[in-house]
């Protein structure tokens, strides 16, 4: 897992190197100031030399300076690192969500995408920040140290022998029971996002429902649970800092009790104890040091796997099997198609449906609620593979179609009109990059858009909020017709997209994409008989098979379903 999250650090291998080098080099430096001590102490300060302490003191003064800047150099340079390390996860991670099919999306919740896109990453890129420095620092600091600790005085020197087992055998009992509570620290801020995000998605029902108490609960349940999770999970690793301390002044009351012994005895100098204290600060300052590198490496390893788990998703629809294919007619057939959400599912969503769509036609779809309409068009481009069967266009199957081509050549208004920040203009582009002003004042004329541009504040140029908030629900449709109308798509899907229309904007809608698109594959998803009793054929849904097809008079007749459905809107538009 480390070597794959730090395969990202490649575009900053110099910074990496320079930081490492900075690091190592200011480590040295340091480490000489105490050999430099002692001799002062043993040399100038035992036999008044002042000479000798002014000249060893500018030394220390000069080997301090020059450990300053370098240590300076060493925090930028990893800052660098750590910043580059999580642009190039989060835009690894984001490119590789683009790959995603609804099915993929389907397997996480879109709170815990964000979190792993944020919080994760923000984890890791802090952690190489300011880990970096101590992470290679600590391991020198405390080898050079100890090898010089011996040299000073070997006898001495083995009292690490005992300090260090104990503080592996403390550091090790913490992270054992801490890593697993960082796994689930990220899952209470999943938790906790979810329900923002439900919140301020559903403001409007929750306001007009007065639910804003229960919301109010609801959050409180999940923000409590990240406090306790991370309260838990902060306690167990706050107490690496108390037992390292425990043992460092343990160990440093050992070495002054032997080693005042030693100086009594006459085996040793009081130079020497002072530069082997410092030595011995170093080293217990190292194993600190690499305490809080381990502690900061568990919870990393925990943000680290969530990472890769999206990383690591099989993309269930590419362009493997795809050939070098375009749409030219729209010709669609379903030959014996099923589909379900999921292989471990027991029912399918839809059950041996076939048809054929002739280039050119207008097609509608109808059925009762949850009959599985907007499942049905979905598996025309892709955005759902079918689990059997085939769904073909103009003779070829659709996943011999490279992903991009065949969406580019079908355009669907999806039955939740989504709208983006910017202006209008902006959004209508989405259906043509390039498209110039004449035309998307044509697809607008026949999108009806024409009818209430000039109210807003600054027509084509007017801000969107997010998500279109700024425009009616009626409004936002036919945007997103004029969208789609845009691409001059070979297929063009409208998915229950005129339902905030009155019917006679929907049946000028209707007439101008009749005229505009002539040849274009037309599929209508509706409530209303009305929006479509002028198709070519019908298709009545029910329970996620096909019930009959057929032109309106034809089903009126003879289709029990399409005439209850034409009975009770002709009741409702009696009443």
């Amino acid at each position: 897992m480390i070597k794959r999250i730090a395969a990202y650090i490649k575009p900053y291998r110099l910074q990496a190197v320079l930081a490492i080098f900075c690091i190592a080099a200011e480590t040295m430096f340091e480490l000489i100031i105490p050999l430099i001590m002692a001799d002062i102490i043993d040399v100038g300060v035992k036999y008044g030399d002042k000479a000798y302490i002014f000249e060893k003191g500018g030394l220390m003064i000069a080997c301090a300076l020059v450990a300053l800047i370098l240590g300076i150099g060493s925090a930028r340079f990893s800052a660098v690192c750590g910043q580059g390390l999580g642009a190039e996860l989060r835009k690894a991670e984001y490119r590789k969500l683009q790959d995603f099919s609804f099915a993929n999306t389907d397997h996480f919740h879109t709170s815990s995408l964000i979190t792993r896109l944020t919080s994760d990453i923000t984890t890791i890129q802090n952690a190489v920040a300011t880990g970096l420095r101590p992470a290679f620092r600590a391991p020198m600091m405390m080898v050079t140290a100890m090898v010089v600790s011996f040299i000073i005085n070997a006898r001495l020197a083995l009292i690490f022998l005992v300090a260090a087992p104990l503080l592996g055998v403390m550091l090790y009992q913490i992270i054992r029971h801490v890593r697993p509570l960082y796994s689930k620290m990220q899952g209470a801020i999943d938790l906790v996002n979810r329900t923002i995000q439900e919140n301020l998605t559903a403001i409007r029902v929750v306001k007009a429902y007065v639910r804003g108490d229960y919301e109010i609960a609801k959050f409180e349940e999940s923000n409590n649970n990240l406090r306790f999770t991370s309260e838990k999970a902060f306690r167990l690793a706050a107490l690496n800092m108390p037992a390292m301390q425990l043992v460092m002044y343990a160990t440093i009351l050992c070495i002054l009790w032997f080693g005042g012994k030693m100086i009594q005895a006459g085996g040793m100098e009081v130079g020497e104890l002072t530069g082997f204290l410092s030595y011995v600060l170093q080293v217990l300052n190292s194993l600190m040091m690499i305490s809080s590198v381990f502690m900061m490496l568990t919870r990393s390893l925990a943000s680290g796997k969530r990472i890769l788990e999206v990383m690591d998703e099989p993309i269930d629809l590419t362009d493997e099997n795809a050939k070098e294919l375009s749409v030219s007619q729209g010709d669609i057939v379903f030959d014996h198609v099923y589909f379900k959400y999921q292989k471990e599912a027991k029912e399918y969503v839809l059950s041996d449906v076939s048809f054929h769509i002739q280039p050119g036609q207008t097609v509608g779809i109808i059925g009762p609620t949850g009959s599985a309409k907007s499942t049905l068009v979905q598996l025309i481009p892709r955005l759902y593979d079918a689990t059997q069967g085939t769904v073909r266009i103009d003779g070829h199957p659709v996943a011999e179609y490279p992903l991009r081509h065949l969406r580019d050549a079908i355009a669907m208004v999806l039955q939740k009109n989504t709208l983006f920040s910017g202006t209008v203009k902006d959004n209508l582009r989405w259906g043509k990059e390039d498209a110039t002003d004449a035309e998307i004042e044509s697809a607008c004329r026949i999108a009806c858009v024409d009818e209430f541009i000039g109210r807003l504040e600054k027509g084509y140029e007017t801000e969107l909020g997010q998500g279109g908030v700024n425009v009616s629900g009626g409004q936002k449709q036919r945007l997103c017709i004029a969208r789609a109308l845009l691409k001059q798509p070979k297929v063009l899907i409208l998915d229950d997209s005129t339902s905030a229309v009155d019917t006679a904007t929907e049946a000028k809608i209707r007439q101008g994409m009749a005229e505009s698109l002539p040849g274009t594959t037309k599929i209508i998803i509706a409530q209303r008989i009305s929006s479509v009793a002028h198709a070519d054929q019908i298709i009545i849904l029910d329970d996620g098979k096909i019930n009959a097809v057929g032109a309106h008079e034809e089903l009126l007749k003879t289709n029990p379903i399409y005439q209850d459905i034409y009975h009770s809107q002709q009741e409702g538009a009696g009443l």
